[in-house]
């Protein structure tokens, strides 16, 4: 009997021990399990704001390919690394997600690289001394261009051709204004394209005269073709040139991916040239641009063709974009009621009104996302009418359209910008309440419709999504300035005090997410990019300063230390 109980007691005794032994193994197996496979790169010591509401901030991230496979403390991300893993040391500055730019005209940018700027001039004198320095540097080309300047830097805030005829009066000459909608041409260009007293305005622009009928060589609109149309295209190689140039100045600000709305479908061979050798530094999507009455079977061939032979995270063809009014700064764009101090003007739709309808719901019915520019208030209620019903009858749920510019939108739209398949596109720097840019919008819209100036915030609180770019060339491709005038509604010398319409500002983390998520959500690519988590792209950006603890009035000195897509660094000015 004793023998038997002691068996008993053995046995029990024996299976405590066999259960302790094996629950320390388990538990010995989890903390030291299998160190993962190790990573390309691994950047530790940085501020990460992921904008992942699962984990807002982290201090150390891994990358394998073209993809995150990591977020979290510098500690943990240390076990990614192995023999050819390439280690940054962050020193503490910010990591964002790389910035999308929802609205740009590439090649146009890049091309401008290489002709007068006039960004930022404020009066004739200097316009004038920067023509003359470029034209003194540049003696052998046959035509002089340029772009920049703003209505408000010539008396009765329009251009005049006696003032680039004493700087160029040998050539002919054309300097774009910084919107894109007017030209401003000297005498020589006027002949050359033989437009005199007599010649009629096109349907789609006007040929501005002074009191005696003659052109004072200002061209509104589609006017500017009259001109533009003479000038020699440049080569497939001098494009190409181009677009290397301005694809390190994405690079250099933080930009990795790009919208473009006009100018890139017709050079998609010159994109894919860039990427098989190794100089596409962003990714690009891009949309075709199809005009009045609206697209045919053969636009639609070639869109499909298009967007069948370029469909990766690098070049891809997406959606249609449509112009359907002008800007306000020249009494273009389309309004509700008229300009101020204009009876007979309230700008006019570049489309019927049905054929524009009929554009948007037979693309709809396609499947193909639309971005349309509308910026006068009517222009913008016809989109949201057009968009509602487009959506609602498209058999396309995952449709989002998106509406560009959205300058001035009336107090009873606001609403509408709820629909998730509605993005309100805007370029924030578009707003710089600087007098040299703003004058001419504010006294064309008068003081009831400048409440409602690019307002950002009444979108956000309306529901509405959010996406943010620039429209390069027509300001910077450069973000930073954009970050800084979204938070504060002040120029960059700090005016008007208080902030322009200042109901309108933003949030830093507000700006962040339309420039990130938001540019992502706009192209049905929130889950592919826009945040630092593990799964998604490593699109990443290591900036010069913590934007979150400096003045706001500072932000626009931000650059890029470190600008990584897919996992490969495309501009560095960081030490490791």
């Amino acid at each position: 009997m004793l023998v038997r109980n002691q068996k008993s007691t053995f046995k029990f005794i024996f299976s405590i021990l066999f259960l302790l032994l094996t629950t320390a193994a388990v538990v010995l197996s989890g903390s030291c399990s299998k160190k993962p496979e190790p990573a390309d790169l691994v950047i530790l010591n940085a501020r990460i704001y992921t904008l992942n509401p699962a984990q807002p901030w982290a201090e150390a991230v891994a990358i394998k390919g073209e993809k995150i496979v990591f977020v979290g403390s510098s500690r943990e991300a240390r076990r990614y690394v192995g023999r050819e893993t390439r280690v940054m040391e962050a020193g503490g500055h910010l990591l964002l997600p790389g910035f999308q730019d929802s609205h740009v005209h590439f090649l146009s940018g890049s091309l401008n690289l290489n002709r007068v700027d006039l960004a930022g001039t404020r009066t004739v004198a200097e316009i004038q001394e920067r023509i003359r320095k470029f034209v003194s540097e540049h003696p052998d080309l046959s035509w002089v261009q340029g772009r920049g300047w703003m209505y408000s830097s010539f008396p009765d805030h329009m251009p005049h051709k006696k003032y680039l005829d004493e700087v160029v009066p040998d050539r002919p000459a054309i300097m774009r204004c910084a919107d894109g909608h007017t030209s401003w041409v000297n005498s020589k260009a006027l002949a050359l394209a033989g437009i005199t007293r007599t010649t009629p305005d096109p349907p789609d622009g006007k040929i501005v005269r002074d009191e005696k009928g003659e052109p004072t060589g200002a061209l509104l609109e589609g006017a500017s073709v009259l001109v533009s149309r003479l000038i020699p295209e440049p080569t497939a190689e001098e494009k190409y040139q181009a677009l290397k140039l301005g694809m390190k100045e994405a690079a250099k600000w933080g930009v990795t991916v790009a919208h473009g709305l006009g100018g890139e479908f017709e050079e998609l061979e010159l994109f894919e040239r860039l990427k098989k050798e190794g100089h596409l530094l962003l990714r690009l999507i891009i949309a075709m641009w199809v005009g009045e009455p609206g697209p045919t079977e053969k636009d639609f061939q070639a869109y499909e063709e298009a967007r069948a032979r370029y469909n990766d995270k690098w070049l891809k063809v997406h959606g249609i974009k449509l112009m359907l009014d002008g800007v306000i700064d020249s009494g273009t764009a389309a309004m509700l009621a008229p300009y101020e101090g204009q009876p007979e003007n309230s700008g006019k739709l570049f489309w019927k009104p049905e054929d524009y309808l009929n554009a948007v719901l037979e693309l709809s019915r396609r499947g193909i996302p639309i971005s349309t520019h509308s910026i006068g208030d009517r222009a913008i209620k016809l989109t949201l009418e057009a968009y509602e019903i487009a959506l609602k009858e498209s058999g396309h749920p995952e449709l989002r359209h998106k509406i560009e510019h959205v300058e001035c939108v009336a107090a009873e739209d606001f609403p509408r910008f709820a629909h998730p398949g509605i993005i309100a596109s805007f370029q924030p720097l578009h707003a710089d309440p600087d007098p040299v840019w703003m004058t001419a919008w504010i006294k064309n819209v008068g003081p009831e419709r400048e409440q409602r100036a690019f307002p950002w915030k009444s979108v956000i609180k309306n529901g509405g999504q959010l996406a943010f770019g620039s429209d390069w060339p027509v300001v910077t491709i450069n973000p930073w300035p954009g970050v800084q005038v979204a938070v504060t509604r002040q120029s960059l010398q700090g005016y008007p005090e208080g902030g322009w319409v200042p109901s309108e500002k933003l949030r830093l983390e507000e700006v962040i997410l339309a420039y990130t998520i938001g540019g992502a959500y706009a192209v049905n690519e929130e889950e592919l990019r826009g945040s630092i988590e593990p799964g998604k792209l490593a699109d990443l950006i290591l900036v010069s300063q913590n934007i979150f603890e400096i003045p706001a009035n500072k932000i626009s000195e931000t650059r890029s230390l470190l600008t990584v897509v897919g996992g490969k660094i495309v501009h560095q000015e960081l030490g490791n």
